[in-house]
């Protein structure tokens, strides 16, 4: 009897262990860590995405095939903290214009006929031939049409 009884047991341990289905297991609850992990990790590549992008639009802006516009910063001087004279090619016309906190104010206008003159002076000058008179510099045009 002894020897029925401990070959059933070893028949139900065989037949547990064989058996083709383990019992379910009972799962923890997820953890709220994993998920703001995942969170996080996806707002900094959104970010980065953006600041990326804002960083390719400010380099690609300045960044132009053949200059084909009509308005172009020749030079500019700072006067003050926050004043500066600019000058500035307009079509064949160069313009200077003074700068200051909610004020632009043109300050004197070279027109078309100077420019062709005071290109030719130069081009004279850089080959070393200065036959004509030198060309003023952006001080004395700047002193000259602020009257002083």
């Amino acid at each position: 009897m002894i020897a029925t009884l401990l070959m059933g047991a070893s028949d139900l341990a065989f037949a547990a262990a064989s058996a083709p289905f383990a019992a379910p297991v009972a799962q923890s609850a997820p953890s709220t860590t994993g998920g703001t992990l995942r969170v996080t990790l996806a707002m900094i590549l959104v970010l980065g995405a953006v600041m990326g992008a804002a960083w390719l639009a400010r380099r690609l802006r300045g960044v132009s095939g053949a200059s084909t516009s009509a308005l172009e910063v020749m030079a500019q001087v700072s006067l003050g903290a926050r004043e500066r004279a600019v000058l500035i090619r307009v079509g064949e016309r160069q313009v200077l214009i003074g700068v200051a906190p909610g004020n632009v104010r043109m300050l004197h206008v070279v027109e078309p006929s100077a420019n062709a003159a005071s290109a030719a002076t130069q081009d004279c000058a850089m080959s070393g031939m200065s036959d004509g008179p030198p060309r003023p510099s952006f001080k004395s045009l700047l002193l000259k049409s602020l009257g002083k």
